[in-house]
């Protein structure tokens, strides 16, 4: 077993590959490498939530765990008078993920390395989407629920798509706990999107 994706320097020799994905009406095309997470097509889980997130034109955005960037590109596509801030504690996935961007012609982004939050402490968004790295242990899922609730204007949302068997329902009552209103947007294949309203 190689490293997981859940690393900042993946060990993994690199293997790059390229594919082009629809998401929400615009193709775009994606180099992924080794040691990032579902390198080979994007994930069914990330793709559930592109379909269902809701982004104003001008909002402020942060993708938690953003890969090599399928969810925050789309949401740069979709807020095109805003800006959306990616962040990764793999550095191959923030590398995939900057040459993703301008490789697809989105500007309106910025992406850093940071470990959950480190990387933006202070600063306010109006969503927070997440496709939480489930191999990194629940501590750090419930930080990315928890920790947050403090990056979010009032009225924010955080979006989270989680698989029932990876933990949906802990998850559930975390963010219960956490936020003023959750919503069970949609579930399909064991996989749930919930939209936390702070």
């Amino acid at each position: 077993m190689g490293d997981h994706y859940y690393t900042s320097q993946p060990g993994t020799a690199h293997d790059e590959q390229q594919f082009s994905f629809v998401l929400r009406g615009r193709e775009l095309r994606f180099t992924t490498d080794a040691g990032v997470f579902s390198r080979d097509r994007i994930d069914f889980g990330s793709v559930l939530l592109i379909e269902n997130m809701e982004i104003g034109s001008h909002a402020r955005v942060l993708d938690v765990g953003c890969g090599y960037g399928p969810i925050g590109l789309t949401a740069a596509a979709l807020a095109d008078q805003g800006k959306v801030t990616m962040i990764d504690v793999n550095e191959r996935a923030v590398d995939l993920a900057r040459r993703n961007a301008e490789r697809n012609g989105i500007k309106n982004i910025e992406v850093r390395v940071s470990d959950v939050y480190s990387a933006v402490q202070g600063e306010q968004y109006d969503v927070i989407l997440t496709n939480p790295p489930i191999r990194a242990g629940k501590e750090i899922v419930h930080r990315i629920f928890t920790e947050g609730h403090e990056l979010l204007v009032e009225g924010g949302e955080m979006w989270v798509v989680i698989q029932k068997k990876q933990g949906a329902p802990s998850a559930l009552k975390k963010l219960q706990e956490t936020y003023r209103e959750v919503i069970e947007v949609d579930r399909e294949k064991g996989y749930s999107i919930f939209r936390a309203i702070k």
